[in-house]
């Protein structure tokens, strides 16, 4: 028995024959490639009145939504061949297709796909990683699917709606600090990498600064061999450490501005008129298999600017808005960062963000859906002296995991 797909419009509403053969054409090709073999689906386009009625009755709220889906292979039992009823308001799919300037069937087909995966019991308002792996197959379908025109616009769009859970470099550098001021060989930041580890680091992170006052190059080859996460390399563009990172070759580098009378790092790399030098470091260490982040402040200039020199990660300087001294000027650097998240990711560049956040003020970044990773090292070093590194590491961990659940 092959798939079958019936659509029925509802309530008066009218759509030009090409994009019902659009949508029926695309859904039987979504079932093709989600392996779903001997089903039904029917598919209702209908108008804002109906779908909250519907709403109204099953949901118990009282306005119209985009689209609703019924499965009925909902219990444990043996699935039926009839997967489930997809209901769409053709009038709330064309109002949104406007307010997000998206092509109206491009965005027909993302709720037609969207309400698909909900019947084959895929959910984004549960859970941690299940909003992630909706939000995978409904972009996996709909590159495959959706018509050229608008396809970008439409594939970002759903990218910035679902997200996956983001993640945590554990910066040790601090423990180098504790161990240099007597110039001792303890405590280890070796041994705090793998602690971090056992806490859930997705990650561990060195800075090598150019007067070597904390990691030196020891710390960093035996944390490269001996972890089971991923290496990143903070460094500053310079001849001699560009050669130690080929030769180490960590999962990535993240460059850095590097002033020798600074305490920590002060701001985002300055990119007018280095674009150029950047690019050539860039290509140096991809081509030694090595990916590049650009430590950048929460400009849209920057983020532009980053995308010209190849590099594929810019990590967000959040050290502004982690030292504001009040709440007004808080918001402002957080609407900075959103604004810079949300414009690097739409340039195709993978977003990280760091520098002074700590157990108090993670939560509104964390829950800022672009940023995919958190590089934090002060916070969790000084919580460690109190609870012990896993645990400080575990304590982090939770905060950035219920601000995205």
């Amino acid at each position: 028995m092959k798939n079958k797909i019936f659509i029925k419009l509802w309530e008066n509403i009218s759509l030009e024959e090409e994009i019902i053969s659009f949508l029926k054409i695309s859904l039987y090709k979504a079932l093709s490639l989600l392996k779903v073999i001997s089903k039904e689906v029917c598919l209702t386009l209908t108008s804002d009145e109906y779908i909250s009625k519907l709403n109204r009755i099953y949901l118990g709220r009282s306005y119209p939504t985009n689209v609703l889906a019924f499965p009925l292979n909902k219990g444990k039992g043996p699935m039926t061949s009839h997967l489930g009823d997809i209901i769409i308001s053709v009038d709330t799919a064309k109002k949104e297709a406007n307010l997000y300037n998206l092509d109206f069937e491009n965005y027909l087909l993302s709720l037609c796909i969207h309400g698909l995966l909900h019947l084959l019991n895929y959910e984004h308002e549960k859970g941690v990683y299940a909003p992630w792996l909706m939000q995978k197959n409904e972009l996996n379908l709909l590159k495959k699917l959706a018509k050229k025109k608008g396809k970008k616009e439409l594939l970002n769009f759903v990218k910035r709606r679902e997200y996956m859970p983001a993640k945590l470099a554990v910066n040790v550098d601090h423990v180098a600090t504790v161990r240099e001021a007597r110039k001792s060989y303890y405590p280890d930041p070796v041994h705090a990498a793998v602690l971090a580890e056992l806490g859930g680091a997705d990650g561990i992170v060195l800075h090598l600064r150019l007067d070597r006052r904390h990691i030196k190059e020891r710390d960093v080859r035996i944390i490269k061999e001996i972890i089971k996460t991923k290496l990143i390399l903070e460094m500053a563009i310079d001849e001699n450490l560009i050669k130690f990172a080929k030769e180490i070759k960590p999962y990535q580098v993240t460059l850095v501005p590097e002033r020798p009378e600074e305490i920590t790092t002060e701001g985002g790399m300055n990119l007018e008129e280095k674009v150029e030098e950047v690019k050539k470091v860039v290509k140096e260490l991809n081509q030694s298999g090595i990916k590049v982040s650009l430590f950048l402040n929460p400009e849209e200039k920057a983020m532009k600017l980053a995308k010209k020199t190849g590099a594929q990660i810019v990590e967000i300087h959040t050290g502004i808005y982690a030292e504001a001294l009040n709440e007004e000027e808080k918001e402002k650097e957080l609407s900075k960062i959103e604004i810079a998240a949300r414009i690097a990711k739409d340039l195709g560049l993978i977003v990280h963000a760091g520098h002074g956040l700590n157990y108090e003020n993670i939560g509104p970044v964390a829950a800022i859906p672009e940023i995919e990773e958190f590089s934090i090292g002060h916070s969790i070093v000084s919580r460690a002296i109190m609870v012990g590194m896993e645990k400080a590491v575990k304590e982090m961990k939770e905060l950035i995991l219920r601000a995205r659940s």
